[in-house]
């Protein structure tokens, strides 16, 4: 088996550890022996419709978001991870990405970015600075758990699928009445402070202010991601190889503790 992962302005879009996402998707699919391949997206590259089987997008400032924005749109990009998404591809954005997935961010004293619509929500900056660590509980009707014997032990030593990052952002988003949040925020801000939501999920698009990076200290939700890209591609159930995450869980589950 091989994986695309297509690494979307990860010139541009790309602070605050972001890149380990890549790195951990990449690394847990090969000790299961998939192959992966890192296509990098960026601005004026072509983007054609199953070129990829895993879509991340990361973080950014004001500044490279103008320019994310202007290529979504100029180019065919925004339509084509849209159609993606439609027929099941998996995406994880995060933070400008996320934003940018959306309907549109309105930054401070500059024109409104217009987004792609992925997700039924919009962000509008504000003078508040949302930064710490965060801990969501993902939403009953939200699952997260990849087919392994493993999985099934570590979703019993893994509380109720709960999942830690960090967030550092001044944006705020607001979730339409149609949206699925990601999950509710137990500790930290999440979307926009006020609401207790934390992120928004499209079929297997997921959008979200965890930064940190958010897949090494979240295994079950990398191993999701692998199972649904694997599941959409080769058009068949996927179960994971087993691989030993007692130092994984140990360590995510003590950062629950801590941060709740």
């Amino acid at each position: 088996m091989k994986l695309v992962i297509g690494y979307l302005y990860s010139d541009l879009m790309n602070i605050y550890g972001d890149t380990g996402n890549i790195i951990a998707l990449q690394k847990r699919a090969e000790w299961r022996n998939i192959e992966v391949e890192i296509k990098y997206i960026s601005v004026n590259d072509k983007l054609n419709k199953g070129d990829v089987d895993i879509y991340f997008f990361g973080g950014g400032q004001d500044l490279t978001q103008e320019q994310v924005a202007y290529d979504l749109q100029k180019s065919n990009k925004g339509k084509i991870i849209k159609s993606e998404v439609e027929r099941g591809v998996p995406l994880l954005s995060i933070c400008g990405g996320y934003q940018l997935l959306g309907e549109y961010y309105q930054p401070h004293n500059k024109p409104k970015l217009r987004g792609i619509s992925l997700f039924p929500a919009y962000t509008v900056a504000s003078n508040d600075r949302m930064i710490g660590n965060i801990v969501i509980k993902t939403q009953d009707s939200v699952i997260l758990r990849s087919k392994t014997e493993e999985s099934r032990s570590f979703a019993k030593a893994q509380d109720d699928n709960y999942l830690v990052g960090f967030e550092n952002h001044s944006g705020k988003t607001y979730l339409k009445n149609e949206a699925k949040p990601f999950g509710k925020v137990i500790k930290g801000f999440g979307n926009n402070g006020e609401d207790h939501t934390e992120g928004c999920i499209y079929k297997n698009a997921i959008g979200c202010y965890m930064h940190g990076s958010l897949l090494p200290k979240n295994p079950e939700l990398t191993d999701w991601l692998l199972t649904r890209a694997l599941e959409v591609k080769y058009k068949k159930e996927v179960l994971l190889k087993p691989i030993n995450d007692e130092i994984e869980s140990k360590a995510h589950n003590k950062a629950i503790k801590k941060f709740s």
